[in-house]
């Protein structure tokens, strides 16, 4: 019988997938499918999601009945970033004592509604894409940003105990820049900006680059240190306009 899913059709705005690597590969692939081409066949049906936003998280602690999901799987989020506990001790209190952070329907009832119909974020998300602009300058600023991810090496960039002429497998993809350049673009518009600056990169570069980089097997068990170490390093070295 359908699912979430296909009960929701062409309304469905967002799809969180918790723990995606609790599920098989071919589940994986289904739900790529469904985020690059907003269709999914099932039931002798074509099924069009074309406002669906896909948000998953994934199990980082347990191991076992596990799928790790593929670079080129991990390539076709927007951003991964990390969601860790705060430190602050008055958030640690509200996240134990507070009964609304017990009860996410309770949360979301608090959020604001129709502040902008889901159905006419497509039209916005063109809009500022469309609108934004880019300088030369800040074009050849982030064409050597990606040259600095295939080889960081070459660019003076260093890292403590890491050699640097082993640590990239693969640098950002095609699609990466692409998707960092629409984050940038976003950022820009939030701050009443007309063109994007290097600040506005800045701003997204971490999180819409470091989970598309490959490294060696020998430095993948460290790799959410080395990656923000990473991506320090390009952003220090490579001068911006």
């Amino acid at each position: 019988s359908p699912g979430p899913i296909l009960m929701s059709g062409s309304d469905l705005s967002i799809f969180f997938f918790n723990e995606i690597n609790r599920a098989r590969p071919q589940v994986h692939s289904l739900l790529l499918r469904i985020m690059a081409e907003k269709t999914l066949s099932a039931f002798n049906k074509e099924h069009h999601f074309p406002h669906m936003v896909v948000f998953a998280d994934r199990n980082q602690v347990e191991r076992e009945e596990t799928f790790e999901i593929p670079s080129a799987a991990r390539d076709r989020f927007m951003m991964e970033i990390p969601i860790l506990i705060p430190k602050a001790d008055q958030m640690m209190k509200d996240l134990v004592f507070e009964t609304k952070f017990h009860n996410a329907d309770k949360l979301i009832e608090e959020v604001k509604p129709n502040l902008i119909k889901f159905n006419k974020l497509n039209e916005l998300s063109e809009t500022i894409q469309e609108n934004i602009k880019a300088t030369d300058a800040l074009k050849n600023y982030a064409l050597r940003l990606w040259k600095a991810t295939k080889n960081p090496g070459d660019y003076g960039i260093k890292l403590s105990d890491i050699d640097m002429n082993r640590l990239i497998v693969s640098g950002a993809s095609p699609r990466g820049m692409s998707m960092m350049m629409k984050a940038a673009r976003v950022n820009a518009w939030l701050n009443d900006r007309t063109s994007v600056t290097p600040a506005d990169i800045h701003a997204v570069f971490h999180e819409t680059i470091a989970h598309r980089l490959v490294f060696n097997p020998v430095y993948e068990m460290r790799r959410t240190v080395i990656a923000r170490d990473l991506s320090n390093g390009i952003l220090n070295v490579i001068n911006a306009p």
